[in-house]
């Protein structure tokens, strides 16, 4: 008979008390696992939108409610710019592109933004089926909106003022959907695409002539062609409603102010994996005094100390692997569980659930601690007095 075999037979002995240890690890490991998927992928939504993205150019406001209404569309813009205004920025020697956006109106949920065809080659999507926008009231469809909606190439649709209500809709205004984009894991694909002409003239009155001069939009997308556009820009439209937003340096203060709230849950979740080895080795230790007579025979037989303290690490080893281990799995079905309630509010999507190497660091240290909880009884074996154990039985 093996070692391991005994050390598994041993932990089915005491199935209550051998699952609270597994469940008390799982847990502690399942929530720092799942803490580390989450930033992950939080981290990667982050970098994978403002790609390339120096500056946002909007109204006056909340610099944070300008990145995370015009780069990931998940808050109320700030309010309008005037076109050109916003050309007059564009043009400046220290920006090398300008994209400009224009929306205010939703179907089911979804933005209808207008833009030019550089928005949706910034993010690198191409088309899986139909054509590029020509004329207005044309649509280009995201991958997610074509997926949730189920519309297809030569669908119509009427949009809804607001970026979420759908009760004011422009019935006499119909779009046409003429294309469909490939998943590209970017903002793009939650979003439905047309020109800034048909949001124009969405709300345009069929009596009223607006001069050029007025046409409003709502953002601009800009990247920097010298470094000093940093510096230059919001001083050339201090008297202006425009303000300037850095990307990078809005979503590091956003992701500060989380790491507050991940740095608790995570002290919390190291609390509970510490108890969960005090389980452990309360366990192991109770095992040892219940068999005290059961080890002293085996060392009679001819049992080794070693094959003794071999014994007692592998019953911690494999509540150690086993709690882990469910802990991971946990933290998966936690993160498909988060990705779902993210993906209805935001429409964002968090697919992936492969192991990250933290997580092989996090494994490895359960299994460590696990294992050394479990030799403090181990060494009080080896001083097992054989004889008078025997004599007590």
């Amino acid at each position: 008979m093996s070692w391991l075999y005994m050390a598994w037979r041993n932990l089915g002995l005491k199935k209550l008390q051998t699952s609270l240890s597994l469940i008390l690890l799982a847990f502690g490991v399942g929530l720092v696992s799942l803490l580390m998927l989450s930033e992950k992928q939080l981290s990667d939504t982050f970098d994978r939108n403002i790609k390339d993205i120096d500056l946002v150019l909007g109204a006056k406001g909340s610099p944070l409610q300008l990145i995370l209404a015009n780069v990931y569309h998940v808050d109320a813009p700030t309010g309008n710019i005037r076109l050109a205004d916003a050309q007059k920025v564009m043009r400046h020697p220290y920006i090398e592109e300008g994209i400009p956006l224009a929306y205010g109106d939703n179907y089911r949920g979804f933005r209808i933004v207008g833009s030019n065809a550089s928005y949706i080659e910034h993010y690198g999507a191409t088309l899986q089926s139909g054509r590029a926008i020509e004329t207005p009231f044309e649509v280009v469809v995201g991958h997610r909106v074509a997926a949730t909606t189920g519309l297809q190439i030569g669908d119509t649709f009427f949009s809804a003022h607001g970026l979420q209500d759908e009760t004011d809709v422009h019935k006499d205004k119909t779009f046409t959907v003429v294309g469909i984009l490939e998943e590209s894991r970017a903002v793009v694909d939650q979003l439905l695409h047309c020109s800034i002409e048909t949001i124009w003239a969405v709300h345009a009155n069929p009596n009223e002539t607006i001069d050029e001069s007025e046409r409003e939009i709502t953002a601009v997308l800009l990247k920097k062609r010298n470094p000093l556009a940093v510096l230059t820009i919001p001083n050339a439209i201090r008297d202006t409603n425009m303000q300037v937003a850095l990307p990078a340096i809005e979503i590091n203060r956003l992701t500060q102010n989380f790491g507050i709230g991940m740095n608790t849950l995570r002290a919390i979740a190291l609390i509970i994996m510490l108890i969960s080895f005090a389980s452990i080795f309360i366990s192991v230790y109770d095992n040892l005094l219940a068999r005290k007579y059961e080890l002293a025979l085996l060392r009679t037989m001819g049992s080794s100390p070693s094959g003794t303290m071999l014994l007692l690490l592998l019953e911690g080893g494999l509540l150690s692997i086993g709690g882990a281990a469910l802990g991971l799995g946990l933290s998966r079905v936690g993160l498909i569980i988060l990705a779902q309630l993210i993906e209805n509010k935001f429409q964002y999507d968090w697919n992936s659930i492969g192991i990250l190497p933290g997580e092989w660091g996090l494994f490895g240290m359960a299994i460590f601690v696990g294992l050394a909880a479990s030799a403090i009884p181990g060494i009080s074996a080896l001083k097992i007095d054989i004889s008078r154990t025997l004599s007590e039985k």
